[in-house]
């Protein structure tokens, strides 16, 4: 059932008032892929009244006053990307196309839009709290780099005047918000949340260089963004304090891990799969395409890409689904009308992280001193993709369902580390589950530019590549491999760009076609390479092309229009 975006769908529900309000920089698309629908639907199965308004107009009234005023708080959220990168594209030019708005023309979501809706809300509903969540707020949560504008800011807490955070997945911040606002207790002890304090707060809290002292002194940059990055795990983490100005950003320890039968249950909220007919009357809404008949398995990323803020967002561990509540969504799936007998994805961050998680790290938390699967995977790491073969063969024989894909992309590295089950793997995936092509994501080839990604080495690549290539002979198939690549890194010299695109030629005989310039979000560990041209360490210099211009030419280079000369590595 659709959560309320009018009055008279509350009084359909027989509410009489509501308690939140969600909005949302996203349309409504009323599916377990959308933050807001999920937060939305999981307060509603907890007791609790819920709407939504989304893509308000944010030069009258007309939209953030259609439901009243919520007894406990408003839920804001950018949407499902970063408001910034959604709008703009990696050499700053307005994205004219937007999936997430109904007719697909990008005229809906403001730049920056948490501190937009929450000044919409303060300058016509004042009274109750503004609630931040959501990538946008999540990663901008303390001082951070912003490339829009080549500077330091804030915590967006203070430059939106919002109340809290929830960060990370928030479902748990957001409940225990609303049943302790609704009960009248107090709320500065909530984990997963951030607030702001007059006084830092006592009980173990970690300072970090204040504000001030981060938007002057790189070094500070750096020292306030290892706290930062090392303390976001739910079980080992403390909480962390900012100075800004006379008052204090404070972060509360993580919520903890989601139980897999909670997971379970998320996914199990009556979703209606389909964009709210609210909205729809404007216009079709793209994303629809890419999430219909799709289903989540886990959620979190121990894989660490430095450019990736997944394992800041969801968590390094991952937390899978049962196979039991998967199933039941693909037979639901199979049964709606009209069901053409695809699934067009069943993953996650990355789909062959099912099922496979080190034993350890859900008592002790994530190791500060090693990752996961850089520079290989750790012994302690049991990766063997049972769980996921026999899963995928299970949904492939549910009547009506013709063929399941696997379409999130996949770690190759994880694959070539299981002696066990990596062959069988990848012949379940070419014989089954792929159509045409399977993506992977290697981003580049030179050894020190993948040393600063945390991605594995092009010895790994060829022979996964040779693992699928020989499959594909086998089954009789003529299926290929895309490669996701990434310009203008830091640390990566317009040589390097040669030398990936004589690499791609040579050794994976294509000619690149997914290449990508590097965008500069917050929080990501390759986001301070970016700002400080330092390391995450502090130990080295590093290039970073700023200029829109270099950045294109790294581009060029690798998709065969390479200007004259380059500048070499030094």
């Amino acid at each position: 059932m659709f959560i309320p975006t009018t009055p008279k769908e509350v009084n359909k529900r027989g509410w009489k008032a509501l308690d939140v309000i969600i909005v949302s920089g996203d349309t409504y698309i009323d599916s377990s892929y959308n933050g807001a629908a999920v937060i939305g639907h999981w307060l509603i199965d907890n007791g609790f009244r819920v709407g939504i308004v989304c893509q308000p107009d944010i030069d009258s009234d007309k939209d953030i006053t259609r439901l009243g005023e919520p007894g406990l708080f408003w839920s804001v959220t950018a949407g499902a990307v970063d408001s910034m990168v959604a709008n703009y594209t990696p050499t700053n030019k307005f994205r004219k196309d937007d999936d997430f708005t109904p007719g697909g023309i990008n005229d809906r979501r403001p730049d920056r839009a948490c501190i937009a809706y929450t000044n919409l809300i303060k300058k016509y509903i004042k009274g109750k709290p503004v609630v931040l969540g959501g990538i946008e707020a999540s990663l901008r949560r303390i001082a951070h780099y912003d490339a829009w504008s080549d500077s330091v800011r804030r915590s967006i807490l203070f430059d939106s005047k919002a109340d809290v955070i929830t960060y990370g997945m928030a479902e748990l911040s957001n409940l225990e918000l609303a049943q302790r606002m609704r009960d009248g207790k107090d709320i500065s002890d909530v984990r997963g949340i951030c607030r702001i304090g007059k006084e830092p707060p006592s009980g173990g809290y970690i300072g970090m260089p204040a504000y001030e002292k981060c938007a002057e002194d790189k070094n500070d940059f750096i020292k306030a963004f290892k706290i930062f990055y090392e303390n976001n795990d739910p079980v080992s983490s403390k909480g962390i304090f900012q100075k800004h100005g006379d008052r204090y950003l404070i972060q509360n320890p993580p919520s903890r891990h989601l139980t897999s039968e909670e997971l379970d249950r998320i996914y199990s909220l009556d979703y209606e799969n389909a964009v709210h007919p609210y909205y729809l009357k404007k216009g079709a809404v793209r994303a629809m395409d890419t999430i219909k008949n799709s289903i989540t398995s886990h959620r979190g990323c121990y894989g660490e890409c430095s450019f990736c803020a997944i394992s800041v967002h969801q968590g390094r561990t991952v937390i899978s689904r049962s196979e039991g509540s998967i199933i039941s969504e693909a037979e639901r799936i199979a049964s709606r009308p009209g069901f053409n007998g695809i699934i067009y994805d069943v993953g996650g961050p990355t789909a062959n992280m099912y099922g496979i998680e080190c034993s350890i790290k859900p008592i002790k938390g994530a190791c500060k001193d090693k990752k996961c699967l850089y520079p290989k995977p750790c012994p302690y790491l049991p990766i063997d993709h049972s769980k996921q073969i026999a899963l995928l063969k299970k949904m492939s024989e549910i009547p009506g369902v013709k063929k399941v894909m696997v379409a999130s992309g996949i770690r190759y590295d994880m694959v070539i580390f299981d002696r066990k089950k990596g062959a069988e793997y990848v012949d379940r995936i070419v014989g089954n589950h792929v159509s045409g092509q399977l993506k992977v994501a290697p981003e580049h080839t030179v050894p020190h530019v993948l040393e600063l990604m945390c991605k594995p080495g092009p010895d790994v690549l060829i022979k996964f590549k040779e693992m699928f290539d020989e499959s594909n002979k086998k089954q009789g198939k003529d299926q290929f491999l895309t490669y996701y690549l990434m310009a203008a890194h830091p640390g990566c010299y317009e040589e390097d760009m040669e030398e990936l695109n004589n690499f791609v030629h040579r050794e994976l005989k294509t000619n690149p076609e997914q290449v990508q310039i590097f965008t500069p979000t917050p929080s990501t560990v390759s986001t301070l390479m970016y700002h400080t041209r330092r390391d995450l360490d502090n130990t080295k210099n590093l290039k970073s092309e700023h200029s829109m211009q270099t950045k294109q030419k790294q581009k060029d280079i690798l998709l065969g229009s390479k200007g004259k000369g380059y500048e070499k590595r030094r």
